[in-house]
């Protein structure tokens, strides 16, 4: 017999959704790319200026840090260039998703962009002697972000079975694993032994291995872009 009473229903529970703004910037490679580096930048320029906070000039100390830590050298200028760069080339590849389909001159403009940030990178890793990640992330980087820029092999050329174009988008993909091996070791090797500062020791390892890890996925979704 049917009655008039209301029965409520619970709702269901749902994932807590990104603010608007923060999962339109997340769209496409560019949000990988450059949420990475903030994080990054973020992280090293906490651990640079946390080293000098607890010093008697506290404050001023700490923004003396970090003008070191951006400006200190030329390697570390080298290394604020590259990331200037970088950020300006997940824009490029941002704004080349922002409409959903994916604009060919605004991701040609981001490798282009990444290219030279690359080759600064390079600089940088050089000028603290690190050839290894110089060649890797800088030189091969380099190679395939300016490889996929000017459209090398465009006719759909093929190297040992490969799509030429696509070999320049694997290649960027593979320089990040020389990078993440040297911090999942790092990060062992202090797991492993007695730390005087957990948080400071760990806390780099563990920053370039996350930033690795999200290029590494922006890479992915440029893959036969």
């Amino acid at each position: 017999m049917p009655t008039n009473e209301r029965v409520e229903v619970q709702p269901r529970w749902s994932r807590p959704r990104l603010p608007e703004g923060l999962a339109t910037r997340l769209t496409g490679p560019g949000g990988y790319y450059n949420l990475g580096n903030a994080i990054g930048l973020g992280m090293g320029l906490l651990l640079q200026m946390r080293l000098d906070l607890s010093g008697e000039a506290g404050l001023f100390a700490s923004l003396g840090a970090a003008g070191q830590y951006l400006a200190g050298g030329w390697s570390a200028a080298a290394l604020t260039v590259a990331t200037i760069i970088f950020f300006w080339s997940g824009e490029e590849y941002h704004r080349a998703w922002a409409n959903g389909i994916p604009n060919p001159l605004r991701i040609q403009r981001g490798d282009f962009l990444s290219g030279m940030g690359s080759v600064a990178l390079g600089v940088s890793l050089l000028l603290v002697a690190d050839p290894i990640l110089a060649a890797t992330s800088g030189l091969l980087h380099a190679a395939g972000k300016f490889g996929s820029a000017f459209k090398l092999g465009a006719h759909r050329a093929r190297l040992f079975g490969v799509n030429v174009p696509e070999l320049f988008r694997v290649s960027v993909l593979v320089s990040r694993f020389p990078a993440i091996v040297v911090a999942l070791i790092e990060i062992a090797r202090l797991l492993g032994g007695l730390m005087i500062d957990p948080f400071h020791d760990l806390a780099m390892p563990i920053t370039l291995l996350l930033c690795y890890l999200l290029w590494s996925r922006a890479d992915m979704l440029l893959l036969n872009k």
